[in-house]
């Protein structure tokens, strides 16, 4: 079964129960590249794999880049 959350403001089918963490893994980044704010809070890297999804969360996934 599936459920619908947005992700960086799109519309996104994913596993039901699907961790955070799995969202990433599907996503193909890794969690330490980056950070998620979920349904408006920013959300600490270690609760990604324990944070379950529900059908209308909200994220905001923002990838880190070096630079200078």
């Amino acid at each position: 079964m599936t459920l619908s959350v947005v992700a960086n403001g799109k519309p996104r089918e994913v596993a039901e129960g699907i961790s955070i963490a799995g969202l990433l893994n599907e996503i193909g980044w890794k969690p330490e590249w980056v950070v998620v704010e979920y349904n408006g809070e920013p959300l600490e890297r270690a609760r990604y794999p324990s944070v379950r999804l529900k059908s209308g969360d909200r994220l905001e996934i923002v990838r880190a880049v070096a630079g200078g």
